[in-house]
């Protein structure tokens, strides 16, 4: 997934910034809020949920847009996802022009994505 999303901000004028884990990214959220989170539902060490419940407890955070991303599509992931007051569950495969899409409706327009 990460490839892919550096991808998806190679071709397009978004700032992203992609991470191996959600570890690793603590760092830059604990200090930045961005306008739009894709959150993996299986990542290593943590999954996306449990994540997102942690961050969720930073005022910071607190209601970061946030997209799930998961390779399985079972209503109780959508169930879960949605109380932690995620904006849009997508199932896998998702294709770059779906990603720009998200990023268009819940950021703005890129002018690369035209």
């Amino acid at each position: 997934m990460r490839a892919f999303f550096e991808q998806v901000a190679g071709e397009s004028d978004f700032e992203l910034h992609v991470y191996d884990s959600a570890d690793d990214s603590l760092t830059f959220l604990d200090t930045q809020r961005p306008d739009l989170l894709f959150l993996n539902v299986m990542m290593p060490n943590k999954d996306g949920y449990t994540f997102l419940k942690e961050l969720r407890r930073k005022d910071l955070h607190s209601d970061t847009p946030t997209v799930m991303i998961s390779s399985k599509d079972y209503a109780q992931d959508r169930v879960a996802a949605k109380e932690l007051g995620v904006l849009e569950f997508v199932a896998k495969p998702i294709s770059k022009k779906a990603i720009r899409s998200l990023i268009e409706k819940y950021v703005g327009n890129d002018p690369s994505a035209s």
